[in-house]
């Protein structure tokens, strides 16, 4: 699963591939949300965490994964 998180006043935005559900991400924003001065935390494949305040997420993209093909091949 593919993450882009939109930052507010942060031009380029962070990407992140992690095994968490597409539900999951949704949840744990929205909890964020809620709480006083918090922040959103997301795991990445490698065990690496992405901390941003949750008041200051401007947008989440949340893509599946896609297969991406190398070499050449015939139509």
């Amino acid at each position: 699963m593919q993450v882009r998180i939109g930052v507010q006043s942060v031009a380029k935005e962070i990407v992140v591939d992690t095994t968490v559900s597409a539900d999951e991400i949704e949840q744990s924003l929205m909890e964020a949300l809620q709480t006083e001065n918090g922040v959103f935390i997301l795991v990445d494949e490698r065990g690496g965490r992405v901390v941003v305040p949750a008041a200051h997420v401007g947008y989440l993209e949340i893509s599946e994964d896609e297969s991406r093909s190398v070499g050449f091949s015939t139509f």
